[in-house]
């Protein structure tokens, strides 16, 4: 795809910051989307002049809708990277219904109002690429994690969702799943990788112009490939057919 246009999500800090440079590093204009202007100037330093600062909260839908008119005055959205998050560490003990929903606001309806906003142009165009960022807190939950865990489990159930409502009718609108592992950043670990690293994977994903990749999920570098059945695994034994994990090239 030529002359791509790239929309980061909490492109303020850790990972966000580091695709926003990343990209930017590659010759893509990217518009980094934040809840402090402060923090959008600071990756705006690091990435250079084709990074576009937007301050907006993607838990409200009218702040994303306001924020993606004034991208679309600059042009055509091509790229998306659902990556904001926000990882309160509460025990359901100590979370009420309204403090779990906020949680979900940002992680999952932050993703489903942003892909909305961005497939506008994406079906006009009738190509697109979309990476949402999850993890696999859904299967091995945390201890005092219950919101994130929730809310990130469905955020890779949307990514599947998409591609059913999508991939018939617009093949070339690819949707994945990425997991970038445990990294050192606010959300992570100390001992975590470096979100720099993580984000030269995530980069090149979403470079990655394969319809193939329609429904891929990713740990870091690798394809994870689906399950398959007993029946599954015979044919593919009768057929010599062995299906191999992809890996990304940052």
């Amino acid at each position: 795809m030529s002359e791509q246009f790239a929309v980061i999500t909490g492109a303020g800090s850790g990972l966000g910051r580091a695709l926003a440079t990343a990209l930017c590093a590659r010759g893509i204009a990217v518009a980094g989307l934040g809840r402090r202007a402060d923090a959008l100037q600071d990756t705006a330093t690091l990435a250079g002049e084709k990074f576009t600062p937007i301050v907006a909260d993607v838990s409200d839908p009218q702040e994303v809708a306001a924020a993606f008119a004034h991208i679309r005055a600059i042009a055509p959205v091509s790229i998306l990277i659902n990556n904001a998050a926000v990882y309160p560490h509460r025990d359901i003990l100590d979370e009420t219904g309204e403090s779990f929903m906020q949680t979900v606001a940002t992680n999952l309806g932050g993703t489903v109002a942003c892909s909305r906003e961005a497939l506008k142009d994406m079906t006009v165009a009738g190509r697109g690429r979309i990476i949402n960022v999850s993890s696999f807190a859904d299967l091995s939950p945390l201890p005092c994690s219950a919101a994130y865990s929730v809310s990130k489990g469905a955020v890779t159930i949307f990514s599947r969702a998409l591609v059913a409502d999508l991939g018939d009718r617009l093949p070339n609108i690819v949707v994945s799943t990425w997991m970038p592992g445990m990294l050192n950043t606010s959300m992570g670990l100390a001992e975590g990788l470096d979100p720099a690293v993580a984000a030269q994977w995530g980069a090149a994903l979403a470079l990655w112009d394969d319809p193939t990749l329609n429904g891929a999920v990713f740990e870091m570098n690798r394809e994870i490939l689906p399950s398959r059945g007993l029946k599954g695994r015979i044919k593919d034994v009768v057929r010599f057919k062995r299906r191999v994990p992809r890996q990304i090239a940052p």
